[in-house]
């Protein structure tokens, strides 16, 4: 279990618009046939603690990911369910694989008008184990090279329409509007001798998706800033019909409609607060000069005797998410 905490120039009300806009906008970017993530259920919730909100359900297509040795012993359509209950400012997201039923995620999402310096957002009550907490820097902290554009640099953007930004060194502690996406995430992997580096390995990507989402938030604010919560909900609809036939889900899956589920719909709630990510591609542009905080590592080698000389590379799905320090 390890919390996240992600500052950024913009109100938790102006976010509510951005944080849809980002993960439809994101999930599309990264998709492409046969792979990505397909939108099953978008639809209103009611739930009888937390009152209104949504609930969706994707699957996140993988199998092209996997090196060859692992596709051929995993099901030839393989994909990780996300079930997610959006109560904003408060949200659950909860990731689950029928072929892996001892690996699961879990993300508890609150947001508040602050910098990050709220130490008992998630109650004071003791845990099992003391919860890290990991600061992350939308402008300063180093993505995976091939997740970088010029264009979402945080360090020279400046929004046209918000006159927020450029983002120069310390910019957390003076900058107005401020607010902090606060993620409390517990990874699971409960198999014996693999279990402790899995699951450090996850988080570390886990970090970086979700480094790269929050500041795709920003970087896209002129895109959505003047938009109404009807807007952006029609936004996302035509963007997830349009990503589940890149994918190749004839016909389309999704169900979205206006009946709210009723509270026996089990479950916890919350939606997706950052995005998914597949591979994107190598074309994108090297990064600046300026040296930043180095990130995970991109492979994790698994003691397998028959591959003792093979790494293993997670989907950068496992990356949300998924933006990660050094140990």
């Amino acid at each position: 279990m390890k919390e996240y905490r992600i500052c950024m120039p913009l109100s938790v009300e102006e976010y509510q618009i951005g944080q849809l806009y980002m993960i439809s906008k994101h999930s599309h970017e990264q998709s492409e046939r046969g792979e990505g993530v397909e939108v099953v259920q978008n639809q209103p919730y009611l739930d009888p603690e937390h009152g209104q909100g949504q609930f969706t359900e994707k699957r996140v297509y993988l199998n092209n990911k996997l090196p060859s040795w692992a596709r051929a012993v995993v099901p030839k359509i393989f994909y990780v369910t996300e079930k997610a209950w959006n109560y904003y400012p408060y949200t659950i997201t909860e990731y689950t694989c029928s072929f892996l039923p001892k690996f699961s995620i879990h993300i508890e999402t609150k947001y508040e008008d602050n910098k990050g310096s709220n130490g008992k957002i998630f109650g004071g009550e003791p845990r099992e184990e003391e919860t890290e907490v990991c600061f992350v820097d939308i402008a300063y902290d180093e993505i995976p090279e091939r997740h970088y554009k010029e264009s979402e640099d945080l360090r020279y953007f400046k929004s046209e329409k918000t006159n927020r930004g450029v983002l120069k060194e310390g910019w957390i502690e003076s900058q107005e509007p401020i607010m902090c996406s606060y993620k409390l995430v517990t990874v699971k992997f409960e198999v014996w001798g693999l279990q402790t580096r899995v699951e450090q390995f996850v988080h570390k990507v886990i970090r970086d998706v979700l480094l790269l989402g929050h500041k795709q938030a920003f970087a896209w604010v002129d895109e959505w800033i003047d938009m109404t919560t009807e807007e952006v909900r029609e936004y996302e609809r035509a963007t997830q019909e349009a990503t589940n036939l890149k994918i190749g889900t004839f016909p389309p899956a999704i169900s979205i409609n206006d009946t709210p589920l009723p509270s026996s719909a089990h479950g916890p709630s919350s939606a997706p607060t950052t995005p998914l990510t597949t591979e994107p591609p190598d074309f994108l542009a090297v990064p600046k000069d300026r040296p930043r905080k180095k990130s995970a590592p991109e492979t994790l080698t698994l003691p397998d005797p028959a591959r003792r000389n093979s790494g293993f590379r997670l989907p950068s799905i496992f990356s949300w998410n998924s933006p990660p320090q050094p140990e």
